[in-house]
């Protein structure tokens, strides 16, 4: 697999085999590992067997340890920012467009996915899963959100009804508005996903909202009796 989860291996990015994944499996349970001073130490700090200390990329099952036990530092969530988990695109509704004083739609296309690569010298693979979302609205306005929104037609909702994520703009004008995407972790290094403490915030590109205003006024007749008319 490639570092964006595809099938197809891209020049200059980590391709993982089964194998590589089997030997490494090999290296964490050998009993020559954990019988090493900076495991045990590991193991009484981070929690025994489900600890995420690794050895180091010299290390081999088949090779006794070194004679001073040192083994790499535990993966953090900052290690993990380097794999680039997606960044999300923001859509307002109706079309990127909206009318001032009444209720923009905001939704973001963030979804959980995965990235392979490698890290102290194994390869991995990391799972990202979206937890919430800050939404910028580029009035100044912001909310946070645990739900990356749905389209009015998917909540079975007239256009212009408030949701979770919509806001309404006072004023006409194109606002610059932007999506956080808040990310939880899971690491893989062959015995199955492990959490990782802490979130990483992805920003996402920009999105022109344009924002018109509507005006109302009484009329005699209608645009089909009169095309020429005020608004027709």
């Amino acid at each position: 697999m490639t570092k964006d989860g595809s099938g197809d291996h891209a020049p200059g990015r980590t391709k993982v085999t089964k194998t590589d994944k089997d030997s490494k499996a090999q290296a964490f349970e050998s009993q020559a590992y954990k019988d090493t001073e900076a495991y045990k130490k590991c193991a009484a700090v981070f929690g025994g067997a489900n600890s995420i200390c690794i050895p180091r990329a010299a290390y081999e099952a088949a090779t006794p340890a070194a004679p001073d036990g040192t083994a790499t530092p535990p993966i953090t969530i900052t290690d993990l920012a380097s794999f680039s988990p997606a960044p999300s695109s923001l859509t307002g509704e109706p079309g990127n467009l909206g009318v001032a004083g009444l209720p923009t739609n905001f939704t973001a296309d963030a979804r959980a996915h995965t990235r392979d690569g490698e890290l102290f010298g194994y390869p991995l693979t990391a799972r990202f899963t979206p937890s919430s979302f800050t939404f910028h609205y580029g009035d100044g306005e912001h909310r946070t959100s645990s739900t990356a929104g749905k389209s009015w037609e998917a909540l079975n909702l007239p256009q212009f009804s408030p949701t979770d994520t919509s806001h309404v703009y006072t004023e006409r004008g194109t606002y610059n508005a932007s999506v956080d995407t808040i990310y939880t972790a899971e690491i893989d290094l062959g015995t199955g996903y492990l959490p990782i403490t802490g979130t990483l915030t992805i920003p996402g590109p920009p999105q022109d909202i344009r924002i018109y205003e509507a005006r109302t006024a009484l009329v005699a007749h209608t645009c089909n009796e009169t095309p020429t008319a005020a608004g027709c």
